[in-house]
């Protein structure tokens, strides 16, 4: 969902448009154009956005838009009242943006570590990416960082969440994608509104995606025949698969970085890794019936910012996972003790979280099908 702060999975809030404000009284502020930015997008979406009820009932609306609105409300009512979700403003209200994603995030790291750079900023504490509602700043930002030696990944986003301080409306940017995307998001993102931990991006977006992933299968196994229910398991079924080959690769990778080789050969090695990596994908996919959810993935340019930019969705999925059945499937339960570890530093919430199980690390991905629409 942001990928500012911003994500699919992502944060931007009232803080942010009073930490633009005091850039603009402190000559000393040297983010004044970014912070600038990120609330002039914020604002210019708040104001295009019309009541779902509204676009349904006008003689206007495309037949088409008017059906995936009126299943957009079915979804947004079964998140609070079968997920205890927050039952607010947000996904009440529709804006078309003209555009394919609402904000473009830049994600950067070490030509030689995994480790994602972080961005911190007033009031908000730090993220692991940085977002720009215009595809062209992102990228000349992401040349900047390229030019000082970083590996960098600019991602669309389509959706991100302003922790309630907003009412987030539906975006054009998702809902081409269908219901069970638009679900999958709207789910998410609310589950962002629960519980946000600051400079924890990992615990965040994971948080969101067991939310996202429980509230998938209760609504599929409400609303949609059993056929789509298999086809999401196997959909989560293939996100193991490729969590696991992304996985062997970082642990490649880090072992490589850690090693005495000189920087050329470092260089050739990793290349090496990348390319063995697109391999292995390419003998999963036969595995997998030619399914070519991922192709667009793989068929980037693939460094140490693309791997850390998909890193940040899934790292304790397994553990909220673990937690939630510990809870015996109590939505309301598993959000509390959520909520107990966000009050943790992110040492103390990392160690708790790695007691599920000693395998966890931080090299999880996000919704694999999801991939596709970056």
């Amino acid at each position: 969902m942001a990928r500012f702060i911003i994500w699919v999975g992502c944060a931007m809030s009232v803080r942010l448009i009073a930490a633009a404000l005091l850039c603009l009284f402190f000559a000393g502020c040297t983010s004044v154009a970014y912070y600038a930015q990120a609330v002039q997008g914020q604002m210019r979406l708040m104001v295009g956005a019309r009541p779902i009820p509204e676009v349904v009932n006008d003689t206007a609306t495309d037949p088409g838009l008017r059906q995936q609105l009126e299943r957009t409300i079915a979804i947004r009512e079964f998140a609070s009242s079968e997920l205890a979700l927050p039952d607010n403003g947000s996904y009440r209200s529709y804006a078309d943006l003209g555009r394919p994603y609402v904000v473009w995030n830049v994600f950067a790291a070490p030509e030689f570590s995994l480790e994602p750079q972080q961005w911190c900023m007033v009031f908000i504490g730090c993220v692991n990416y940085r977002g720009y509602y215009d595809k062209n700043d992102a990228e000349l930002y992401a040349g900047e960082l390229r030019q000082a030696g970083a590996d960098t990944h600019v991602s669309g986003v389509p959706a991100y969440s302003t922790l309630g301080y907003f009412n987030d409306p539906v975006l054009n940017t998702f809902l081409r994608f269908g219901e069970q995307e638009v679900a999958r998001i709207i789910f998410h993102e609310l589950a962002h509104q629960l519980v946000y931990a600051e400079g924890d991006s990992a615990f965040n977006e994971s948080f969101a995606t067991a939310v996202e992933n429980e509230g998938m299968r209760r609504w599929l196994n409400q609303s949609a025949p059993q056929e789509r229910l298999r086809d999401f398991a196997r959909q989560l079924e293939r996100k193991a698969q490729f969590q696991r080959l992304l996985a062997d690769s970082r642990d490649k990778l880090r072992a490589l970085y850690a090693s005495a080789l000189e920087p050329d050969a470092k260089r050739r090695a990793k290349a090496g890794v990348i390319a063995a990596m697109r391999q292995s994908y390419a003998d999963l996919k036969s595995s997998w019936g030619g399914y070519a959810g991922y192709d667009q993935w793989f068929s980037q340019p693939i460094n140490n910012a693309t791997l850390g930019s998909v890193s940040l969705y899934a790292q304790w999925v397994p553990a909220f996972q673990a937690m939630l059945e510990q809870e015996g499937g109590s939505l309301p339960r598993f959000y509390l003790r959520v909520a107990g570890l966000a009050h943790l530093t992110k040492a103390e919430r990392s160690a708790e979280l790695a007691k599920f199980s000693p395998s966890l690390t931080g090299s999880a991905e996000p919704s694999p099908d999801s991939l596709a629409l970056k």
